[in-house]
């Protein structure tokens, strides 16, 4: 098998022609920042969820990211091409020469290999998966190495190479317990304390690699004020410079303050209702009664009314991402034909389910958006006993081969990123592929479709760009006509906001999806 691929050869720092100034700036001054989510580690063997990138993503890096503009550029890796090896695809990788770690180790190849054997161990890590097609990990010398792949993997190659640089020196050192509470990475910010739900504090890394994307802020403090007023107060009094989720309703408002500017950008989130098909007596085994649940609510008129019109409406894959088709289209809002398909699946007086909602400000107005469906589903018939969650609760109850009651057993508000700029592979083989313990096929899945899961893993295995392009658009519109894997709602939008007589900040999509302070200074 010959495989056709990109080879990504180009350096990063060979590809700018320019120095930004921000990165000539000595770094100095202290910028107080307010998240209104925190994530759940700082580690990321351990990491679940998007949220965790928020405070993970200042610290650690990757071999390849996407730049501001939302371009895919190597980073900690100088040079990386797929080959091929009797039919069996190979990953080859040159990393860039003198990156220190935090704590003044180099970075080298034993550092990937002690990181990629960390993230295939299922006892440790959520993705271990994601790492089930690598055979070996070969070290050619301290800067290059080889991933060798029993099959193909185009996911692998879309997350951005799947890993994350973890000195395994010091890992080993201090025990992932310390390493949990003193994080180290190759990252424009190294550590220095965290109070969970209060704070994180953070130093620039005077001994950072890239010269020319790198913070001209000293210290960054990052306050956890998840309540909306609560987090707009310090910043209109000028306690807080910068903040995340400008709440909904106040967007224009914070658009005419002077000497504040604002960003509004899709936040590289894919939400959804997901609904029990998985257990023998749901009603949403009918994919009659699943079809009436798309036609039930009008999220247009709810992302206009409860967001602000600050969501974008997408049918299964989001404008950008790979595989984006125009012509797939959403259920149109007709309650009438929910409550006929509801009585042609033999509930022609509707039914009683658990509903379970997202309290925390995962996204803006989550909540509230997630109410808003729920109400839409009993006006036809689909009557939601509502049970609200915080974050850790809500990440457990969905997910899959836990020992612990309870599971979900209705439907729930959920959601799974799609990546900056995007890319369906890893989402579906998480909640779209039947649940496989100890495999990681379906870790919050609640489908069972064979013919879906024969598509998942086609899609995995593809690495030619054009056959995955093609794969995803297949799987869309198999996916929305039998609406598996859940009901795509919308991408939320996050606005962000910082008083522009004081800081230069520029937005990078991920890690941190928009929250990074990958390029940041005060003005003097």
């Amino acid at each position: 098998m010959r495989l056709n691929f990109i080879v990504r050869s180009l350096a990063l720092l060979a590809a700018c022609a320019a120095v930004p100034a921000l990165a000539q700036k000595p770094a100095a001054g202290t910028l107080v920042a307010a998240f209104a989510a925190e994530s759940t580690v700082m580690d990321p063997v351990k990491y679940s969820a998007g949220v965790d990138h928020y405070f993970m993503g200042q610290m650690f890096e990757q071999l390849v990211r996407p730049d501001a503009s939302q371009k895919t550029v190597n980073w900690l890796a100088e040079s990386w091409e797929v080959k091929d090896a009797g039919g069996k695809p190979i990953i080859d990788v040159r990393i860039r020469k003198g990156v220190k770690f935090h704590n003044g180790d180099a970075l080298t190849s034993r550092d990937f290999e002690f990181a990629q054997r960390k993230l295939a161990d299922a006892k440790i890590s959520r993705w271990s998966h994601l790492q089930a097609s690598v055979e070996r990990f070969e070290i050619v010398d301290e800067h290059h190495f080889r991933l060798h792949f029993k099959e193909g993997d185009g996911a692998y190659v879309a997350g951005n190479l799947q890993l994350w640089a973890i000195p395994k020196n010091y890992y080993e050192k201090v025990g992932e317990d310390g390493f949990a509470k003193a994080p180290v990475g190759t990252g424009p910010w190294k550590f220095v304390s965290r109070v969970v739900k209060d704070e994180l504090k953070l130093e620039a890394f005077d001994g950072y690699w890239n010269k020319q994307y790198r913070p001209a802020v000293k210290n960054l403090t990052i306050k956890i004020i998840p309540e909306d007023l609560t987090r707009v107060a310090p910043f209109k009094t000028g306690a807080v410079d910068w903040i995340d989720a400008v709440p909904l309703s106040m967007i224009e408002e914070f658009r005419k303050l002077p000497g504040v500017k604002t960003v509004s950008v899709v936040s590289g989130n894919n939400l959804f209702l997901n609904f029990n098909t998985h257990q023998p007596n749901s009603p949403f085994r009918d994919v009659r009664v699943r079809q009436a649940a798309a036609h039930a609510i009008d999220v247009d008129a709810i992302i206009k009314t409860v967001l602000f019109g600050q969501g974008q409406r997408y049918v299964e894959v989001g404008p950008g991402e790979v595989g984006y088709d125009p012509g797939l289209k959403p259920y149109p809002y007709d309650p009438r034909k929910a409550r006929e398909l509801l009585r042609q699946a033999g509930f022609p007086n509707g039914f009683d389910t658990p509903c379970y909602n997202l309290t925390t400000p995962r996204e803006p107005n989550v909540k509230e958006m997630g109410e808003a469906m729920f109400a839409y589903l009993g006006a036809s018939g689909i009557r939601c006993k509502l049970q609200g969650l915080e974050y850790g609760a809500w990440i457990n109850i969905g997910r899959r081969g836990r020992n612990a009651p309870p599971e979900m057993d209705g439907v729930i508000s959920w959601m799974w990123s799609h990546n900056l700029p995007g890319d369906a592979a890893t989402p579906w083989a998480g909640h779209l592929h039947s649940f496989v313990p100890g495999k990681g096929w379906g870790s919050y899945s609640f489908t069972e479709d064979t013919e879906a899961d024969a598509m998942v893993e086609e899609l995995k295995k593809a690495m030619d760009p054009a056959k995955r392009e093609e794969l995803i658009r297949k799987i869309a519109r198999n996916k929305q006509e039998k609406v598996l894997g859940g009901l795509s709602t919308y991408r939320p939008m996050v606005t962000l906001a910082w008083r522009s007589t004081k800081v230069e900040f520029t937005p990078w999509p991920y890690p941190g999806y928009w929250r990074g302070f990958q390029e940041v200074g005060l003005k003097q």
